[in-house]
């Protein structure tokens, strides 16, 4: 009975060490796992962590669209003269502010022209001329043009009294006929290249329009108004 205790406590020191011995070596294999996948949630990559946040270029990012304000050009002048304009485009060149001169035609008025139709000869228009001056109805031979040896009785600037000067040729038996002459209105201006339109500021404007005398300033297009002088 004795050794059979002996050998129960020989038994249980034997279980006893032999347990010690296998804790620590399940620890080690346990801790390192659990610390590989805890600090595993905080990994990133080297190439993602020094590699900075891209951002498309500033040209990328907001491209101004192309409008017509953006093909415009500043003018100055306004002028009756061609001398006039002259005179601020050496300013401005003096001021290293590049600039031309350009004639802009713009349609002011329309004239209203009143006729008789060439007849078949010049001798024939000669003898109706000289009837209408008998009449004393101003009026002359044309001498050039698709109405060529027509009878002008005049322009008019304004559609009423044309229509009264056609009135008395009816009354008188003649067969008088109105033609519309548009009258375009010639102005010099001094166009600021675009390049050198931010030198020309408020300042400068304001300077300019006490120097030259009716100096107006009018954004236009660059090319299509204007023509070079």
């Amino acid at each position: 009975m004795r050794w059979l205790f002996l050998l129960l406590l020989v038994l249980n020191l034997f279980y006893y060490v032999w347990h010690q011995q296998q804790a620590p070596l399940r620890a080690k294999e346990v801790a390192p796992m659990l610390l590989y996948q805890g600090e595993r949630q905080g990994i990133r990559l080297l190439s993602e962590a020094d590699r900075p946040q891209q951002r498309r270029p500033p040209e990328e990012e907001r491209k101004e669209p192309v409008t017509a304000a953006s093909e415009a050009c500043l003018f100055l002048g306004g002028f009756e003269q061609d001398e006039a304009a002259r005179a601020v485009e050496q300013r401005l060149i003096s001021l290293d502010v590049r600039s031309e001169v350009r004639v802009v035609n713009a349609p002011a008025s329309v004239d209203y022209w009143v006729y008789l139709a060439p007849l078949a000869s010049r001798q024939a228009s000669v003898r109706q001329l000289k009837e209408l001056q008998a009449r004393r109805i101003d009026s002359y031979i044309i001498t050039q043009g698709d109405l060529v040896n027509g009878i002008s009785l005049g322009i008019f600037p304004r559609n009423e009294s044309a229509e009264a000067v056609m009135q008395r040729l009816r009354d008188a038996g003649y067969e008088p006929m109105m033609r519309e002459l548009p009258r375009a209105h010639r102005s010099y201006w001094v166009r600021v290249a675009p390049e050198s339109r931010r030198l020309v500021d408020g300042a400068m404007l304001q300077v300019l329009a006490a120097d030259f005398a009716g100096l107006e300033h009018q954004i236009m297009p660059c090319e299509s108004v204007a023509t070079s002088q």
